[in-house]
């Protein structure tokens, strides 16, 4: 049995016994004397990867993602009875080190200082003495009021980090309840809540539902003096209607590692919104735990038992 490992991360995962495994380019066509591969993993496959894949390995029993979105997998034109496992997980920690860096940059305005410092200026707007909590701004997670729309294992994981800091975190899901020892709201509250919202952390996956979910409706809900921070998917925001926010100052900042389309065009208007920082999709991009990942779901399949985190189809 054959396992081909993407050339786009040092992979080392221990093979259940009679498997191989063989390291592939990810941007280029699955060469013919692989064909006959049983297992796939994908980290930065190219779209002519992936078709290749699907059409060519009849004998592909799993395809394993190291991304926790698969909307590229699953429109490549896999047979049904291939299991797609997303790397849900991987990137938990890295994400919310991101998250927690945009919000941090926006709450201090290290993008102010970092000006101030290239005029070689000792700002006294930016420095001194200052109220913990001003008129018409957040500039500390003491007290505020954070709401985390997507609350699966990144948002648990960067939730009691933003707790630790003093915010009171709550999760927004598909279903209201408890989870990781923080309320959840359901997705279908997320506008009656906006509007007691300072920080709203987006971290939704891109699907037919979500499009556009962060939309003209919900930035005008939030406060003015609300922060908006996307470590989710770009296609769930309305850029638009986020850049006219940014504009006419009814939303305090954002912070972005997502845009749509991406790279976002030098010619697009976003780049040039005030209070805006824009990271270029740099949150998740060292999958944490990969090799233990693969051999899990390697041991799942030869064994007949349920692959950790399969998509659905």
């Amino acid at each position: 049995m054959k396992i081909l490992l993407p050339d786009t991360v040092p992979l080392d995962p221990a093979l259940p016994e009679g498997w191989e495994a063989v390291v592939v380019d990810a941007r280029a066509e699955i060469p013919a004397e692989h064909h006959d591969a049983a297992a796939l993993v994908v980290w930065g496959a190219s779209r002519r990867h992936l078709a290749s894949a699907a059409e060519h390995l009849a004998e592909l029993q799993l395809v394993q993602s190291l991304s926790a979105g698969v909307e590229g997998i699953l429109g490549a034109g896999f047979r049904e009875e291939v299991e797609i496992a997303t790397g849900s997980g991987l990137h938990s920690l890295t994400v919310s080190e991101h998250a927690l860096a945009l919000l941090l940059s926006l709450l201090r305005r290290l993008p102010e200082a970092r000006e101030a410092q290239a005029r070689h200026e000792w700002s006294e707007e930016l420095g001194g003495l200052q109220p913990l909590h001003p008129e018409g701004r957040v500039t500390s997670l003491i007290g505020a009021r954070v709401l985390i729309w997507g609350f699966g294992q990144i948002g648990q994981t960067l939730a009691p980090v933003l707790g630790a800091l003093g915010a009171e975190v709550r999760g927004a899901a598909r279903s209201a309840g408890t989870r990781a020892g923080f309320e959840v709201i359901a997705d279908d509250q997320v506008m009656a809540a906006l509007p007691e919202v300072d920080v709203l952390i987006n971290i939704l996956p891109a699907t037919e539902q979500t499009a556009g979910a962060v939309s003209r409706e919900a930035l005008a809900a939030l406060p003015a003096h609300a922060l908006l921070i996307n470590v989710g998917r770009g296609a769930t925001v309305d850029q638009v209607a986020l850049r006219e926010a940014l504009e006419a100052g009814t939303l305090g900042g954002a912070g972005l590692d997502v845009t749509d389309p991406e790279p976002l065009p030098a010619g697009d208007p976003l780049w040039d919104a005030p209070r805006l920082l824009i990271t270029p999709h740099g949150a998740g991009g060292r999958p944490v735990g990969a090799d233990q990942r693969i051999a899990q779901n390697l041991a799942a399949l030869a064994e007949g038992r349920e692959i950790l985190h399969a998509a659905t189809r």
